[in-house]
């Protein structure tokens, strides 16, 4: 019993918020990957796009309830969700036509449009501050546990209840199902091959007839899109707040390139394993080990090898890790 008390406390504080956020990490590491293999520069704006367009949804999700609009069980969030990826497709092709259109042009190097996105992020995070506001806004509504951790106890007998929130469960299905579509759309269809072979040859792909202006335009709606369902997805299950999307910069792209940057399956796995080791090292192992030994060998302290606020500061040593010993990732990403 004791061992199945141990296993419930670790699936309730690592397992199951490992996996939620290994979900929106890897969704956010799918976009940087996109702009890095098709467009080729690290785009540092990804963290505020996340914000833009998740405060977009969060706008149209205030304005549904002021109607009376809602989803049941489900967060409205999720009927607003697609106004605001349309929101965030906009702003982004615009930025692209107002600014990095002309670097392309040009021939920029890589670096230079690193930097530019620099200023881009400055921007947008500026817009999104001035529009919503600083502080943390709550926009979750609905049922909150799809299991409570009163009910669970209920159900098993056992001591230590199991919670599983409605966002966790969103996270994980909403994740799975658009990863599916993406790798459906750039393996199946003719725009997401005609990408593939933009990412693979750029010259070859223009002598095949392959229309760059298209290719970047669809590049930077699906960016859009999965940004704006990361940020969403990231906000329900903890809260919006705009600076909290730029700290999220450093586990997305730590993900992106411990994957392979450029790879979208290293983008997936490398945003689960960013988000295991941030939960499993910050987390406090004085409970599951206060099952699993006896009294007599119960231990007096938390066992938390660093605290959470050094969550941060884990995937950052996970990325110069791999940076130092395998700098084209996992799974054999482009080399960084």
């Amino acid at each position: 019993m004791d061992i199945l008390n141990a296993l419930v406390a670790l699936a309730n504080y690592v397992l199951v918020p490992a996996v939620a956020y290994g979900s929106q990490l890897a969704l956010g590491a799918l976009g940087v990957t996109l702009i890095y293999g098709i467009l080729r520069f690290s785009n540092f704006a990804h963290g505020d796009t996340m914000a833009f367009g998740t405060m977009a949804t969060i706008l149209f999700t205030w304005w549904f309830q002021s109607m009376g609009i809602s989803f049941g069980p489900l967060p409205t969030a999720l009927l607003a969700l697609p106004f605001g990826i349309a929101v965030s497709a906009l702003f982004l092709l615009g930025t692209d036509r107002v600014v990095y259109r002309f670097y392309r042009k040009q021939k920029a190097a890589p670096v230079i449009l690193v930097i530019v996105s620099l200023g881009v992020m400055f921007v947008m995070n500026g817009v999104v501050r001035f529009i919503i506001g600083t502080d943390d806004q709550r926009f979750a509504d609905g049922a909150r546990f799809i299991i409570s951790a009163g009910d669970f106890k209920e159900m098993t007998g056992l001591e230590e209840g199991l919670a599983i929130r409605v966002s966790q469960g969103i996270t994980l299905v909403t994740a799975i199902i658009v990863v599916a579509l993406l790798f459906y759309f750039l393996n199946k269809t003719r725009t997401g091959k005609s990408m593939r072979a933009f990412s693979d040859n750029e010259d070859l792909a223009l002598l095949s007839g392959i229309n760059p202006e298209r290719v970047v335009m669809v590049t930077w709606i699906i960016v859009a899109a999965l940004a704006t369902i990361a940020g969403v997805l990231y906000g329900l299950d903890k809260s919006f707040k705009p600076f909290t999307y730029f700290q999220l910069l450093l586990p997305i792209f730590a993900s992106a390139i411990v994957g392979g940057l450029g790879n979208p399956i290293g983008a997936i796995a490398g945003g689960f394993i960013i988000a295991f080791s941030e939960v499993t090292v910050t987390y406090a192992f004085k409970k599951v080990l206060g099952h699993l030994l006896p009294d007599s060998l119960a231990p007096d302290g938390l066992v938390q090898l660093l605290s959470t606020d050094y969550k941060f500061a884990v995937s950052f040593v996970i990325l110069i890790i791999v940076l130092l010993f395998r700098p084209t990732g996992l799974f054999k990403g482009k080399s960084v």
